[in-house]
């Protein structure tokens, strides 16, 4: 029989051979962040498209490793159709995960909740953060300065 880890790991591993909602539009209503982390060579760029407070579509591109390309990936099949405030509730149960903490809704989380592991390992906190980082600020705007990640 296969360990919570093995299933976890196939999960990340598929997202990453196969991401959903790769790929930007070149129409109009959506708007990108690119995040870097010069560190490790993440590069993502989120890309939405937000109306009346909708997610209507999430797209992604990148390049890194196989956790910040999964967690792309997982994160654009969630989010989509969700509204800002599903959105937000679902980015900090997120960030609570990843930090080991217990997120107010594990169940939704979904496919994210693969990402649990991450917590045992604290180099790896950026890479399974830093699209959900893009769309905290697409959505919401940068609050503050983060210097972990590089913004072009």
């Amino acid at each position: 029989m296969r360990t919570v880890e093995q299933l976890y790991r196939q999960v990340i591993m598929e997202h990453y051979k196969n991401p959903r909602n790769k790929g930007l539009k070149e129409e109009a209503g959506y708007k990108k962040l690119r995040l870097k982390n010069p560190s490790c060579g993440d590069d993502v760029t989120i890309q939405i498209n937000l109306k009346d407070g909708k997610l209507l579509d999430i797209r992604h591109v990148g390049t890194g490793c196989s956790i910040c390309c999964a967690s792309a990936s997982i994160m654009s099949e969630l989010m989509k159709n969700k509204t800002t405030a599903e959105a937000n509730a679902l980015i900090e149960d997120y960030y609570h995960l990843i930090k080991g903490e217990e997120p107010s809704d594990m169940d939704a989380l979904e496919e994210a909740q693969v990402f649990s592991g991450v917590a045992q390992f604290p180099a790896r906190t950026k890479c399974a953060t830093i699209a959900w980082r893009a769309l905290d600020t697409l959505i919401n705007g940068s609050s503050e300065e983060d210097n972990e990640y590089e913004q072009s």
